[in-house]
């Protein structure tokens, strides 16, 4: 591939972790585009954490409202790509930015690469399953991390030449930056818990933070928990409970500053448990080997229910914790034992070598496809 044959479009910090591994495959070919969703100086630990140089382009859309933060974005992203001029476009997962940037590849008729496509949690009233349906019936060649993932997308009726079962690339970066014993052990000392004698907590969906009786819930019941609770602090429940009068360092519950990619694997590679609503860590707690609430209405990750993670309501966090609690090292034993679901490392391969074969047109484009139903022809080819 040439250099700049690959646009990478992100706006967050899990979109960064995840899409690193393919921009370490695809090198030089790689040209990175930030929409600013987050801003960058929130990014800059996990890119060195990463190995990642600075993105090649950013814009600012970060503090903008949904729809003109997506509005923004997309003209922002369209105007980078006629700049750097790529064969081709990647997006990850289903933030504002993921769909920002398949508009903005669709609009000039760039072929869309999908990298964790085909999740499903099966509730519209999340911004993001909107955006990732959106995306995976954009995107010419769908990188789904699992077969569960994959069938929903043959389910919606997605041709099975452009679904490529990879693996989740949050195996391979996790794996790739994964701290030492003794590097886990400096960072649960500066913090001042002990191993498996803490909980790490994360929360930030709207449908947890946005409401102050929701948010009050969970923040009680954190508090109440029999271990100290580490909750790394996010800008929108910091804002949230700003905004309602919440008070969210109170009783066992501790806030502390956000912490990059490689701080936070130790943290939850040290913890007792994890209560969390993150997309990313109900994956990284198989990676970990560590117990996860999924404090959701939801999730698009069913592959580790039962097994890493449980789905419980807000105020069931005490209830279910103790359950975990009575003896975390024995469960962790169990869990050490069980496969990761979400794949074995070599997902930025897989996705690298499949964006190959659609360069090489071994997998033809969707509006090439579509427009003479399986019959491509070089005359439609308007680029």
């Amino acid at each position: 591939m040439r250099a700049g044959a690959v646009a990478i479009v992100f706006g967050t910090r899990p979109e960064v972790v995840k899409l690193a591994p393919l921009i370490w495959e695809i090198g030089p070919a790689a040209y990175t585009i930030h929409t600013g969703q987050h801003r960058f100086e929130v990014l800059t630990e996990t890119f060195g954490d990463l190995g990642l140089a600075p993105p090649d382009l950013t814009c600012s859309v970060a503090t903008e409202p949904r729809g003109r933060q997506i509005g923004e974005a997309v003209a922002a992203v369209t105007a980078s790509l006629l700049e750097c001029a790529p064969e081709v476009v990647a997006v990850q997962g289903d933030t504002n930015s993921t769909l920002a940037g398949a508009l903005a590849a669709t609009s000039l008729d760039l072929p869309l690469v999908h990298i964790e496509a085909g999740l499903r949690a099966f509730d519209r009233a999340l911004p993001e399953e909107r955006n990732r349906i959106v995306v995976d019936h954009l995107a010419d060649l769908e990188c789904a991390p699992t077969e569960t993932a994959r069938q929903h997308l043959l389910d919606e009726g997605i041709e099975s030449q452009r679904v490529v079962v990879t693996g989740n690339t949050i195996v391979d970066a996790a794996r790739h930056v994964m701290p030492s014993a003794a590097s886990r052990q400096a960072l649960i000392d500066r913090l001042g818990v002990r191993a498996n004698e803490y909980i790490v907590a994360t929360f930030h969906r709207p449908e947890n933070v946005d409401d102050p009786q929701t948010l009050t819930t969970i923040i009680e019941q954190l508090a109440a928990l029999p271990l100290p609770v580490v909750m790394p602090e996010h800008p929108r429940t910091a804002d949230r409970a700003g905004r309602a009068g919440i008070v969210l360092a109170a009783g066992n519950l501790r806030v502390i500053p956000p912490l990059g990619f490689r701080d936070f694997l130790a943290l939850e590679s040290e913890c007792a448990l994890m209560v969390t609503d993150s997309g990313s860590l109900q994956e990284e707690a198989s990676i970990v080997a560590r117990p996860a609430l999924v404090v959701r209405r939801s999730t698009e990750r069913p592959e580790a229910l039962g097994t890493f993670t449980s789905r419980i309501s807000p105020g069931e966090i005490g209830s279910s914790a103790a359950e975990f609690l009575t003896d975390p090292r024995a469960i962790h034993r169990g869990l050490e034992r069980l496969p990761c679901p979400f794949g074995t490392g070599h997902a930025g391969a897989e996705s690298v070598a499949a964006i190959e074969r659609l360069l090489a047109g071994d997998i033809t484009p969707r509006s090439r496809y579509d427009a003479d139903r399986g019959r491509p022809d070089s005359a439609h080819r308007n680029r």
